[in-house]
C-alpha cells in the first residue's frame, strides 16, 4: 500500500463503528525524560473498544470471510488475555456472529466484563496452565463445534493488518520518514512482525526496540521455543516467568514473534522490571494526562532507557496498547483509594457544608400532610401485598434491597415513587408523607412484610442477616431460600461501604 492510499485522519460519518479502528493519535510526552530528545505515545486506547487488537480483530474476521473460512451466523473463538477477546466482541456484535472467547483466570476481571457486555460467552481456564491452557481449550473446543479459531498468535492476518495501516501511520505522522526509535513489547508477535518489516523498506534507518519483562527474556535469551510437526508451540518456553504485563510475552514464543526475530529486524533488546511498569504507568497519568495500562507503561519505561543514551535530537516514538481502565482490578490501582483519604477528609473538614460526620447542611424535611384519600391507598397496598418495598426507580440503596431480594428468591412488589406512572397527579409525591408518617423516616426505600414494617435498607439488611426477616416471611407465608445465607450488605455498591 502506497501513502496516497491512507485512509484520510478520523473525523466525519461512519457506515459502521469498524470503520472507526485504526488512524490513532501520536503524541508528545513533556514533562518525563530527558530534555535532549523528543518522546512520543501512540495512543492505541482510541481504537473503540480500547486497544490495538482491535485492528486484527477486524482484519482476522473480514480475512476470514473473503476466503470463506467464516460462513455467515458461524461462533468465532479464540484464545485471549483479553484485548484480542474484546476488539473480537465488538466486531462480532458489529457483523453478528456468535463469540466464545478462552481466558486464564488470573487476568483481570474487568476483561471478563467487558467482553460478556458486549455479548461474548468467556470460557475461564486455570491459571496453572498458563496461555498455553487456554489456547489448546480454544483448540478442542473449536474442533468440537466446528467453530471458526482467530488463531491470533499465528494468523498472518494479525501483521498484515499492523504492515497496511499501524506503519503507514507513523510514517505518515513523522513526516514519511519515521521516528529515530520504535519501541514495542510484544504479546502475538503481530504489531512487531507487521510494522517492523514496513519500517525496514520504508526507513530502515529507524531502530527497532523489543521489550520484554525482565524475569522473562523469551525472544532476548535467543533460546528457541519447542514446536510441534504442525509449528505449534509443543511446550512452554524454558525462560516462562510469571511476570506482571498482561497481554505481554505468553509462555511460549508466538509463531509471529519468532518471525520477526528471524527476519533480522530487531535491533536490540529493552528489559524492564514490574516496578518500572508499575512506576511509569502511573507517572504518564499523574505527569501527563495519558492513561495506559501496565504494558504499556512498560514499554514507555523502556523507551526512557533508550533515551538515556540516545544521541540529541532523537525521536522515540513508544507503542501503548491499551487503556488502564481493564486493569482497575490489578495491582495497578493498588494504591489508589477507593474511599476519602485523610488528605481528602481534611479538606472536606475545611468548610462546614456536607461533610461526613460533621454538623454541615441538612436536607430539608418535606412538611407535607398526609392526605386521608392517599393513606387509604398506601393502607390497601400494604395489606394486599406479602412484601411491598416504597421505592426509587434508580436509587443505589433500592437496588441493592432488590438484589438481596432476587438473590433470596423473595418475591415483592416494588411501588416506585418517582415512576412515570406515579407522577401523574404526582401520586408519589403524595404517599412520600404517608409513608413518612407511618414510619417516622422520611428515607426511601421502606420496606413492609406481612403488613409489618420492616425499615429502611439497611434495617431489612440486619433483619436479614440476623434471621428475624426469615421469621416474618415465614410468618406471611412468602418462599424464600434458606439457603442464600451472603451478607446482605455485600449487595451494596461499593461507594456505599464504609469511608
Amino acid at each position: 500500500m502506497e501513502m496516497t492510499d491512507m485512509p484520510p485522519t478520523n473525523g466525519g460519518l461512519r457506515d459502521s463503528i469498524l470503520d472507526t479502528i485504526g488512524d490513532t493519535p501520536i503524541v508528545r510526552v513533556n514533562r518525563m525524560g530527558p530534555k535532549n530528545v523528543e518522546l512520543y505515545v501512540k495512543l492505541e486506547a482510541f481504537n473503540p473498544a480500547g486497544s490495538v487488537k482491535d485492528r486484527f480483530a477486524k482484519e482476522a474476521i473480514e480475512t476470514a470471510e473473503t476466503s470463506g473460512a467464516l460462513s455467515p451466523g458461524q461462533t468465532v473463538i479464540e484464545a485471549t488475555s483479553g484485548n484480542t477477546g474484546i476488539g473480537l466482541a465488538l466486531v462480532c456484535a458489529a457483523k453478528g456472529y456468535p463469540l466464545v472467547v478462552t481466558m486464564a483466570e488470573n487476568f483481570s476481571v474487568e476483561r471478563r466484563k467487558l467482553m460478556r457486555f458486549l455479548g461474548a460467552k468467556v470460557v475461564l481456564t486455570p491459571a496453572s496452565e498458563k496461555g498455553s491452557g487456554m489456547v489448546a481449550k480454544a483448540e478442542e473446543l473449536a474442533a468440537k463445534h466446528g467453530w471458526f479459531l482467530a488463531r491470533q498468535f499465528e494468523n498472518e492476518a494479525n501483521a498484515n493488518v499492523h504492515s497496511k495501516t499501524t506503519a503507514l501511520e507513523i510514517i505518515r505522522d513523522f513526516d514519511g520518514k519515521g521516528p529515530d526509535y520504535w519501541v514495542s513489547g510484544f504479546g502475538t508477535g503481530g504489531t512487531l512482525k507487521g510494522v517492523s518489516r514496513i519500517f525496514r523498506k520504508a526507513c530502515p534507518s529507524t531502530k527497532i526496540i523489543v521489550t520484554e519483562p525482565d524475569n522473562v527474556p523469551l525472544l532476548g535469551s535467543g533460546i528457541e521455543q519447542a514446536r510441534d510437526a504442525d509449528g505449534r508451540p509443543s511446550s512452554s518456553h524454558p525462560m516462562f516467568r510469571p511476570h506482571l504485563m498482561q497481554g505481554w510475552s505468553p509462555d511460549f514464543v508466538p509463531k509471529l514473534a519468532e518471525d520477526a526475530q528471524k527476519a533480522g529486524v530487531i535491533d536490540a533488546f529493552q528489559p524492564v522490571s514490574g516496578d518500572d511498569a508499575l512506576r511509569v504507568a502511573r507517572d504518564l497519568a499523574m505527569k501527563e494526562g495519558i492513561f495506559c495500562g501496565i504494558s504499556g507503561g512498560a514499554t514507555f519505561a523502556a523507551a526512557l532507557h533508550v533515551a538515556e543514551n540516545a544521541p540529541d535530537g532523537s525521536r522515540i516514538l513508544a507503542m501503548l496498547p491499551d487503556t488502564g481502565e481493564r486493569y482497575m482490578s490489578t495491582v495497578l490501582f493498588d494504591d489508589v483509594s477507593e474511599v476519602m483519604t485523610d488528605e481528602e477528609m481534611e479538606i472536606s473538614a475545611s468548610t462546614s457544608g456536607y461533610r461526613f460526620g460533621g454538623s454541615g447542611a441538612v436536607a430539608p424535611v418535606s412538611t407535607d400532610v398526609a392526605k386521608p384519600e392517599i393513606t387509604r391507598m398506601v393502607d390497601k397496598i400494604i395489606a394486599d401485598e406479602p412484601v411491598v418495598l416504597f421505592a426509587l426507580e434508580w436509587c443505589e440503596f433500592c437496588w441493592s434491597v432488590r438484589k438481596m431480594f432476587a438473590a433470596a428468591g423473595i418475591s415483592y412488589r416494588s411501588v416506585d415513587l418517582d415512576s412515570v406512572a406515579l407522577q401523574t397527579d404526582n401520586l408519589g409525591g403524595e404517599m412520600r408523607p404517608v409513608l413518612r408518617e407511618k414510619t417516622g423516616a422520611p428515607t426511601i426505600p421502606q420496606i413492609f412484610v406481612g403488613g409489618v414494617h420492616v425499615g429502611g435498607a439497611t434495617e431489612t439488611f440486619d433483619a436479614f442477616n440476623d434471621g428475624s426477616l426469615k421469621t416474618m416471611l415465614s410468618e406471611a407465608d412468602v418462599a424464600f431460600d434458606p439457603s442464600m445465607n451472603k451478607d446482605a450488605y455485600s449487595f451494596l455498591p461499593t461507594w456505599l461501604h464504609p469511608r
